[in-house]
């Protein structure tokens, strides 16, 4: 059983930095692909980041693209999501999910993990507060 656990969340000016981790314990982390996702109040989940299992392919969505980098160290068990220049709307609560991917998965484009459904794991999630 795989656990993920997010950290790094706070308080940070918009224009600022943070950098999210995500550790995983119980399984072979170079097997899991994995996303990042945020949730704000009153609002469903949303994809933000994913990244292969090798870190190879990365993918985004449209409104953190040139801001956020997400990036992995297989032998530390993390994923990171560095986040330069945080916006208010930027303000959530930022979950980490992963899959395990074999076989044909493992040649997978990372835009084909932008899907929550496709996702077993997922960790408790950490807030992430951008002020103006």
């Amino acid at each position: 059983q795989v656990q993920l656990v997010e950290s790094g969340g706070g308080l940070v000016q918009a224009g600022g930095s943070l950098r999210l981790s995500c550790a995983a314990s119980g399984g072979t982390f170079s097997n899991f692909a994995v996303g990042w996702f945020r949730q704000a109040p009153g609002k469903e989940r949303d994809f933000v980041a994913s990244i292969s299992w090798s870190g190879g392919s990365v993918n985004y969505v449209d409104s953190v693209k040139g801001r956020f980098t997400i990036s992995r160290d297989n032998a530390k068990n993390t994923v990171y999501l560095s986040m330069n220049n945080p916006q208010p709307e930027d303000t959530a609560v930022y979950y980490c999910a992963a899959r395990a991917v074999y076989g044909w998965r493992r040649y997978a484009d990372a835009r084909d993990y932008a899907d929550a459904r496709e996702y077993d794991y997922w960790g408790q999630g950490t807030q992430v507060t951008v002020s103006s």
